[in-house]
């Protein structure tokens, strides 16, 4: 194949047609499985759906930049049904992304991928706990204790799990994926 056309050749920011289609593509898929949420039993209100992995697979084959750029985008369509938790899930994300992507860009092997999706799934549901923390008391109108008391219960095993589940199916994934999308550039 012929790498050399002018849509595949960066520009001098390092953008090609080819690296903005790709991201596009995560964006896609990260938006489809955004809809498809599965509802925490104990609070369904909590949900669980698959576009964290597609942020963390596309901040592990294309860099940090691209995590961030498709956990914002991801979550977009979610700002005119439910704001304030497209505006979580972004932030959540985007932490979530950046940490495992600088850790894992260091020395890129599995170890130091599995130790970057370990710490960034640990500070992500931190982030969340806290901006809970906030949200939950204004936007379901609990007061804080109420809030503090469902943390252990509840928002503790909900964002670990959820966490926890986009790391490891990220870290299935993420090489095969990642092989597939480099080589297509």
């Amino acid at each position: 194949m012929n790498t050399n056309h002018s849509t595949n050749r960066p520009t001098k920011n390092g953008w090609s047609t080819a690296r903005i289609a790709f991201y596009a593509l995560f964006v896609a898929l990260g938006i489809t499985l955004s809809f498809f949420a599965i509802p925490f039993p104990p609070l369904p209100f909590l949900k669980y759906d698959f576009s964290g992995v597609i942020c963390l697979i596309a901040a592990f084959a294309y860099g940090p930049a691209a995590g961030v750029t498709v956990s914002i985008l991801t979550y977009v369509p979610h700002l005119f049904s439910n704001p304030v938790g497209a505006l979580m899930n972004m932030a959540v994300m985007i932490l979530f992304s950046l940490t495992a992507t600088l850790i894992y860009q260091r020395n890129k092997t599995r170890p130091r991928a599995a130790l970057g999706l370990v710490v960034g799934g640990i500070l992500a549901t931190i982030l969340a706990l806290l901006l809970n923390l906030v949200v939950t008391p204004l936007y379901y109108h609990v007061n804080v204790m109420q809030y503090v008391g469902m943390i252990i219960p509840f928002y503790l095993p909900f964002n670990l799990a959820k966490m926890g589940l986009n790391a490891v199916i990220t870290f299935l994934c993420y090489k095969p994926v990642s092989l597939l999308a480099k080589k297509a550039l």
